[in-house]
């Protein structure tokens, strides 16, 4: 089946066709970017809080390290009792 519209009505239509299709090109893009922005923003957070993490875990294991350790008990052994009956 032949075209029947005219050269400038293909050449509008393929226009705003263009125009449609980079028009939603430039919100992927500017998508991209801000999924992009909000992944180093979290990346950053957690590599903070990380370091924080390690730097109590470190604090607490030097403090545990000076206390002295408690003396340990000697073990007692239990005596089992056979019933006789």
């Amino acid at each position: 089946m032949a075209d029947t519209r005219s050269t400038q009505e293909r050449d509008a239509a393929r226009t705003r066709a263009q125009n449609h299709f980079a028009k939603a090109e430039q919100r992927d893009v500017l998508v991209r970017e801000e999924l992009a922005r909000e992944r180093a923003a979290t990346d950053a957070k957690t590599a903070k809080l990380r370091a924080l993490r390690l730097a109590r875990e470190e604090e607490e294991r030097a403090a545990t390290e000076k206390e002295p350790q408690p003396a340990a008990k000697p073990k007692v052994a239990k005596i089992r009792r056979i019933k006789t009956g």
